[in-house]
């Protein structure tokens, strides 16, 4: 007996060594420059705590294998994943961390809960675990494009009633155990319609609030572990739980408030369908221009703001946008680059994008930071971004999008818009930018267009 308690306090002891780890790892991914490190640390943390787990557990092998399983699968995702399919990788991983949290709470049920705390806290653990792993799958389908279901269809009100039911039922789960008993299994209908109600909950939301659904999904999964944890009396759980739910949530509200809007409107009621908007016939006509004169105007610019989108994902530009911006740079340019934080479909994509491109941080600006001096901006180069420089979202008040901040581009001397089409952004809403007398329209792939610019400078 005094053994066992010698080993528990060592436990305890690396635990807590672990979740110091795991606050510092947290704190670095915070800073460019130390994000990779801290990345690691947090890694280091979890696998010590696991390793240390093996202590009392009474078939290692069974979770040396669970370890050896996942770190291949782990490794093979990361290596193949290219970095515009990040935001559904980051998708998939909140739903493994949703599932690994289910699976928990159902084996502690089935142990049999020995309070009537205990019970209800199997029961929430239970609904945010199951939530967020079927809700993850649908966010991973919509950002991947597998997925593309109207919010009106029938198959999206049934499964969000679905949802509203899977709430009410998690209410009688709860209080079930002071209620006299039930001639039916409430716990295999209240697997199911979590299951169910976890797609309910993220099928009606549009494909333009996936950033801000990611991160909240995120905040669920760290939520569920540090319920679990508390299950199974595991600190270093509880800590890394509470850590990822708290930030993940803070980001959230982050977020939301960069859209200019509340959470409940993100969640149940959205954009305004894109058929309210209007089409390029009555905006007005586009004024293209070529790769050799828009080097022109580049040239003798003073200044330029670089303002990436997804469509600098989808066509893995980052680098030759880099190499852009160091020639501008030699060039006697100041170069700086405009990050909305909900630019691409996951929070910090485009700050992931450059960084891997290694663009220096200090050069990264809020809208805050660069809307108050847009009019002295020369040249303003938006690379397949959208939504996020749409001037509706200021010059007209029955826009969906009205209210939104963004980046004031239209503001600047001259606009340059990389897209491959006219096709509207995520949101479904046409931008009136493409059609003002100092924009100009340089079609086609992103990558070549700003290679032949760098060809230009080069020559």
């Amino acid at each position: 007996m005094e053994f066992m308690t010698e080993i528990s306090s060592i436990q305890n002891i690396i635990y807590i060594i672990s979740s110091i780890l795991f606050i510092t790892g947290i704190k670095m991914l915070g800073k460019e420059d130390t994000a990779v490190k801290g990345n690691f640390l947090s890694a280091l943390a979890m696998f010590i705590a696991v390793s240390v787990t093996l202590i009392d557990v009474i078939n290692p092998m069974v979770l040396l294998s669970g370890i050896a399983v996942g770190a291949v699968i782990g490794s093979a995702i990361a290596l193949r994943v290219k970095m515009t399919s990040i935001p559904e990788m980051v998708a998939l991983f909140n739903g493994f961390g949703g599932a690994a949290t289910f699976l928990i709470a159902w084996s502690e049920f089935n142990s049999i809960p020995d309070s009537l705390f205990q019970h209800i806290l199997i029961m929430i653990t239970i609904y945010i675990g199951g939530v967020t792993f079927t809700g993850s799958l649908i966010a991973y389908g919509k950002l991947s494009e597998k997925i593309s279901i109207a919010k009106t269809s029938i198959i999206t009100k049934v499964f969000t009633t679905l949802f509203y039911a899977s709430l009410v039922f998690l209410i009688f789960a709860i209080i079930q155990p002071v209620t006299p008993s039930v001639e039916f299994n409430f716990f295999t209908i209240l697997l199911a319609l979590t299951l169910l109600g976890g797609i309910g909950f993220v099928l009606p939301i549009g494909g333009g609030d996936m950033p801000v659904v990611i991160s909240l999904l995120n905040s669920f999964s760290g939520i569920a572990a540090a319920f679990a944890g508390l299950l199974l009396l595991n600190n270093v759980l509880i800590v890394a739980g509470s850590l990822v739910g708290a930030s993940g949530l803070i980001l959230t509200i982050i977020m939301a408030k960069a859209m200019n809007r509340s959470i409940n409107n993100i969640l149940f009621v959205g954009y305004a369908s894109s058929s309210s908007s209007t089409s390029s016939e009555e905006q007005g006509e586009v004024s293209p221009i070529s790769v050799s004169d828009a080097y022109l105007i580049l040239e003798s610019a003073s200044s330029v703001l670089i303002i990436p989108g997804y469509g600098m994902a989808v066509a893995q530009a980052q680098h030759v946008v880099r190499e852009l911006g160091e020639l501008l740079e030699e060039n006697g340019t100041e170069v700086k680059y405009g990050i909305h934080p909900v630019a691409g479909r996951m929070p910090g994509h485009m700050n992931v994008l450059l960084a891997e491109a290694n663009v220096p941080y200090d050069v990264l600006a809020e809208p805050d930071d660069v809307n108050p001096t847009m009019d002295v901006v020369d040249v303003a180069v938006v690379i397949g971004a959208n939504d996020v420089v749409n001037p509706s979202a200021t010059e007209e008040p029955g826009s969906p999008i009205y209210g939104m901040p963004i980046i004031e581009v239209h503001n600047a001397k001259t606009v340059f818009v990389l897209k491959r089409s006219m096709s509207s952004g995520f949101a479904g809403v046409q931008n009136p930018l493409f059609f003002k007398q100092n924009t100009r329209m340089l079609f086609g792939d992103a990558k070549e267009s700003i290679g032949g610019l760098v060809s230009e400078f080069k020559e």
